[in-house]
């Protein structure tokens, strides 16, 4: 994907985020990314996995994760 399309996607999920952690974590990865490039590349295909996940309306209800949630912890 071109550089320029991913700095507008990056810049307009900024714009729309409300959560301050979020947006402390955006900028502390910014700021001082990892220093092993193998893990940067690892986070960064993860999170563009994610974010098309969410587009794509992969996403499970507060409903699914407790009960996925409680399955694992055996309740």
């Amino acid at each position: 994907m071109d550089t320029a399309i991913i700095k507008e996607e990056l810049k307009l999920l900024i714009d729309k985020e409300d959560d301050p952690a979020v947006l402390d974590a955006i900028k502390e990865l910014l700021s001082n990314p990892p220093v092993n490039p193998v893990l940067q590349e690892k986070l960064i295909s993860r999170a563009l996995k994610s974010l098309e996940d969410i587009r794509a309306g992969r996403v499970f209800t507060k409903e699914e994760v407790i009960k996925r949630t409680n399955h694992l912890v055996g309740k």
